[in-house]
């Protein structure tokens, strides 16, 4: 069995420019992904969780990722002065009926890094252009 925790709701319609086919809005991060990232790395779940779902709902930019049906999720926290990287796997029609919108990884990142990926990566989706 499987421990999952409900993370909140995203916006399937500001994700369709990952897949058109999002079959749920519902997003989980599984206990398995949550020790993924405590290892990969350290202290980045405990201090920063709360940012998740405010990058889910809010992104700044969504990625091209190199799995279908995947995004790859950038955002800018102001108050505390991170930058954030988010993997999220969307549910489509052709998963298990038991699957939902799931976090692969969140970590804090530099803006080296981000700067990499907004210049060498597809852009799907940029709040600038909204």
């Amino acid at each position: 069995m499987i421990d999952i925790h409900y993370i909140g709701k995203l916006n399937k319609e500001l994700y369709q420019v990952v897949t058109a086919d999002i079959d749920s809005d519902e997003v989980i991060i599984t206990d398995e992904r949550i020790e993924h990232i405590a290892l990969h790395h350290p202290g980045d779940y405990e201090r920063y969780k709360q940012y998740m779902l405010e990058a889910i709902q809010c992104p700044d930019y969504i990625v091209e990722a190199n799995r279908p049906n995947t995004a790859l999720i950038l955002k800018e926290i102001k108050i505390e002065e991170r930058v954030f990287k988010l993997i999220l796997r969307l549910k489509t029609s052709t998963d298990p009926a038991n699957f939902k919108n799931s976090i692969i990884t969140f970590l804090r990142t530099d803006t080296r890094e981000w700067n990499r990926i907004v210049r060498n990566k597809k852009i799907l989706y940029s709040r600038e252009d909204k």
